[in-house]
């Protein structure tokens, strides 16, 4: 037999029954849009069966009892079940596109002392807004640190309080980080050894909060430029929908939402944009 075979037939440590899937995967439907199919139930057992154990219970069923009263335990949960799967410079076109088609306005509009707000939803680790800021910025510190001192935000939320806190770190293996340019390798990256940290410079000029893109979002302003990929494949089409309803809300015209290479505009949210680019959309005038 071989070791895939013996791995697959061992039995689980804890009791895992159907109704247990279904009774996760809808409290995770309702809390993040997230959709868990029977196809996900052993990747749900796999994330989960360290919370039961960590939790003193001899069940998955248990658990599902005690996430239903235990608001912390359930966060946990949800945290658990995040998948946060990114790098440095994914779908490196965006950049590239933002640079050159919105980044020489906004540069000159921070220059005289505008207002420039960049959102990273769906942050993860914190690769992507890391990336945006250093092909924005380039490899002259100088230059950046007199930029960073005008009105420029970037905000960068997830779900996950777990990858928040590693982006907040902004400490990341070599092999993670060799898909940077040597140049800005050199220029935002510090230390000899791993891990290798991230500029405070960088770090400094992001706000890194928590956010349930389905729940309230607390930002009172609009932003020149959303970047959402890679998080609505896991959402079902009327939650699709009504998010980038909210993004295009969250937009200045003008302003531009990039969203992950196997996603697309639904519904009525397209006659409000034009594609520009590889899913990189530009807010048009209503």
């Amino acid at each position: 037999m071989s070791a895939a075979l013996s791995t697959a037939a061992r039995p689980r440590e804890f009791a895992f029954a159907s109704a247990d899937h279904r009774a996760i995967a809808a409290l995770v439907y309702d809390e993040v849009g997230i959709l868990l199919p029977d196809g996900k139930a052993q990747l749900v057992y796999g994330r989960l069966a360290p919370r039961v154990r960590a939790c003193g219970l001899d069940s998955v069923g248990a658990y599902v009892t005690l996430i239903g009263r235990d608001a912390e335990e359930r966060g946990r949960a949800i945290d658990a079940l995040t998948t946060n799967h990114t790098s440095f410079f994914r779908e490196s076109h965006h950049f590239d596109d933002f640079n050159e088609r919105m980044w020489p306005t906004l540069a000159a509009r921070a220059a005289k002392g505008g207002r420039v707000r960049l959102w990273s939803a769906a942050c993860s680790t914190g690769e992507e807004p890391y990336t945006w800021l250093m092909a924005m910025l380039g490899d002259d510190r100088g230059t950046a640190q007199r930029l960073l001192k005008n009105d420029v935000r970037m905000l960068a939320t997830d779900v996950s309080p777990t990858a928040l806190a590693a982006a907040r770190a902004g400490r990341y293996s070599k092999d993670t980080v060799r898909t940077v340019p040597a140049g800005l390798r050199a220029a935002w990256l510090e230390g000899r050894g791993e891990p290798l940290t991230v500029s405070p410079l960088l770090r400094d000029a992001i706000a890194f909060r928590p956010l349930n893109l389905l729940g309230e979002w607390p930002m009172k302003g609009r932003f020149d430029a959303i970047f959402c990929r890679n998080v609505m494949i896991y959402f079902d089409e009327p939650t699709k929908a009504r998010l980038q309803e909210r993004l295009a809300d969250r937009l200045e015209e003008g302003g531009m939402l990039y969203i992950g290479h196997s996603e697309r505009l639904t519904g009525g949210v397209e006659k409000r944009f034009r594609c520009v680019g590889r899913t990189a959309y530009l807010k048009v005038t209503a």
